[in-house]
């Protein structure tokens, strides 16, 4: 789902307000407010989505300013992950998270198509073929993302395959990714984030977990990494609704879901672990029984509630695309 040439704001000025508040510095630094108030590439990446959705140049600028300043310092063109407040230098791992870079790429690509402006779409294809060149490799024979640079490859643990993270697959990119890189393969991308979804389905759990491993057929967590769906996975469903894919992939995580929301869930048991309720996250839950039977949301979550950086981002991207694609969720008519 791009953004309409010129379509006006469906984010209410005080929500985005609110947002800025919340977790937006005046350098332009988007703070994660449940992590230790620390940034990193995603949130930068967020931010300029979100910027671009409300209309906010100014607040786009800042943000991006700080995000070329202090994470892209890499000699790629790529974005260092994380930036911590209290280290010195901020940046101690140079590393990159390509969901990170994936979502700068795609805030500028909303910017020049709200602004008209060509050189946001230019900076983000520089960032498209280098994630496109660098950044994808075959798991299990799928043309799969690389969460890195570095650590993710395959080794005898993993048998020769890379680790993956499912929720790294941000479906409403991939296809503006192939009209700016046509070298790469991003059609095929976007299909093996769909099977990384069919595949989990004969696991305990049903859903995949936050790092997985494809191999021989088959998707298991991968070693060293937490055996659990998690705050990773609980977006999956949001990037499936935004970027229109069929609701049928919505099914195996409304399965996993209750009134309350998401859960963290145990890899090797299919158990909840403990409920992912903020209200932002209880959105997610809610708009997928809108779509699977109408059910509308709750009129408590039809507004931003700001409760934390991570729920707040994922409420206004679930918000803008209610109010745009189904108003209906809402209790709105299609021409409301």
């Amino acid at each position: 789902m791009t953004l309409p040439a010129q379509a006006a704001s469906v984010i209410e000025p005080q929500e985005w307000q609110a947002y800025l508040d919340g977790f937006v510095a005046e350098n332009g630094r988007v703070i994660d407010t449940g992590n230790g108030n620390i940034s990193h590439s995603e949130g930068q990446g967020y931010g300029l989505i979100l910027a671009a959705l409300a209309e906010d140049r100014p607040s786009f600028e800042r943000i991006l300013s700080f995000t070329r300043t202090d994470l892209m310092i890499r000699d790629d063109g790529l974005a260092a992950w994380r930036w911590e407040p209290d280290a010195d230098p901020h940046v101690t791992d140079p590393n990159n998270a390509t969901d990170g870079d994936m979502l700068i790429a795609y805030g500028l690509v909303l910017a020049g198509q709200v602004w008209n402006e060509p050189s946001y779409t230019a900076e983000a294809k520089a960032i498209v073929v280098t994630i496109g060149r660098d950044l994808l490799a075959y798991a299990d024979g799928l043309l799969a993302i690389l969460p890195g640079s570095n650590g993710f490859a395959g080794s005898d643990a993993t048998s020769g395959q890379p680790i993956l993270n499912p929720s790294y697959w941000i479906y409403e990119a991939l296809p503006v990714f192939k009209d700016l890189d046509p070298s790469a393969d991003w059609e095929s991308v976007g299909g093996t984030g769909l099977e990384l979804l069919k595949r989990a389905q004969s696991t305990p759990a049903g859903i995949p977990g936050d790092w997985v491993v494809m191999a021989a057929g088959q998707l298991g967590p991968a070693p060293d990494f937490p055996a659990e769906f998690g705050y990773n996975g609980i977006r999956i469903p949001l990037y499936l609704m935004r970027g229109g894919a069929d609701p049928s992939y919505l099914e195996p995580f409304r399965a996993k879901a209750s009134s309350v929301g998401l859960f963290k869930i145990d890899l090797n048991t299919g158990q909840a672990v403990e409920p992912i309720s903020e209200p932002g996250y209880r959105l997610i839950q809610a708009s997928m029984e809108c779509i699977a039977n109408g059910q509308v949301v709750p009129e408590d979550l039809r507004s931003l509630s700001a409760t934390s950086y991570y729920a707040a981002t994922l409420q206004l991207l679930l918000l803008d695309y209610l109010r745009r694609s189904r108003p209906d969720c809402l209790g709105q008519g299609a021409g409301s």
